[in-house]
């Protein structure tokens, strides 16, 4: 029996690509493919992702917001609490769980070494339903790390939503590991789309940044 891989679903086509030209109208997409970034994982990249950027701008931060609360409302159960993943994913959440008037919490990366020691902040009880609110999506591991969290004290994940994902199959194998269903505004695929209907990135540079992610962790050797 073959498996069947859980990638990021988006709902919303349109939407996608309105909110891929947002993000690179306001740099928080950078392309540079033939000058890459380095991430924190070490992994050489043509392109750098800083959702925060969007915390700059009222109105972009509202539609992001209000997409996320039409996917819980569309197809999902209203959870008992909306859950952040520590640091970027906290706002986007807060946004979310008061516009629909719920309870809020975030997760850090690890517990607190001082005070009271936690790690989960704002309080999911055992058997609450939750969504998981993430900025970006690459490897799955921060959001991963939440679910683990969650799970732990025995709170119900119910599916993490996030602004842009990569797409990779690393994250993907992940989330279906874990049986959870992630849906994101944008993504890659669409952003690249987009990128070069603006003319942000030329015809030319479409293989560099197809073999780039085929393979990120080994590019560019």
């Amino acid at each position: 029996m073959i498996e069947t891989v859980n990638t990021p679903t988006i709902l919303n086509r349109e939407f996608s690509r309105e909110v891929a030209k947002m993000l690179l109208d306001i740099d928080a997409v950078l392309l540079r493919p033939n000058d890459p970034f380095t991430w924190s994982s070490g992994w050489n990249s043509p392109i750098y992702c800083d959702n925060r950027l969007t915390l700059r701008y009222p109105e972009i931060r509202k539609r992001i917001a209000r997409e996320f609360i039409q996917i819980i409302e569309d197809h999902l159960e209203t959870p008992d609490v909306i859950t952040g993943t520590a640091t970027a994913g906290i706002p986007h959440a807060a946004w979310v769980a008061g516009s629909m008037d719920l309870p809020m919490a975030y997760v850090r990366a690890k517990a607190k070494a001082y005070g009271l020691g936690n790690q989960i902040e704002g309080g999911v009880d055992k058997g609450q339903s939750t969504i998981v609110i993430e900025d970006l999506i690459s490897t799955g591991g921060s959001a991963i790390s939440v679910i683990e969290a969650l799970r732990f004290i025995r709170a119900n994940v119910k599916a993490v939503l996030a602004i842009f994902s990569y797409g990779f199959d690393k994250a993907n194998e992940r989330f279906t590991k874990y049986d959870i269903p992630v849906y994101t505004l944008t993504d890659y695929v669409t952003l690249i789309d987009v990128a070069l209907e603006e003319k942000k990135i030329q015809e030319r540079d479409l293989d560099l940044l197809n073999r780039w992610r085929a393979n990120p962790e080994k590019w560019p050797n």
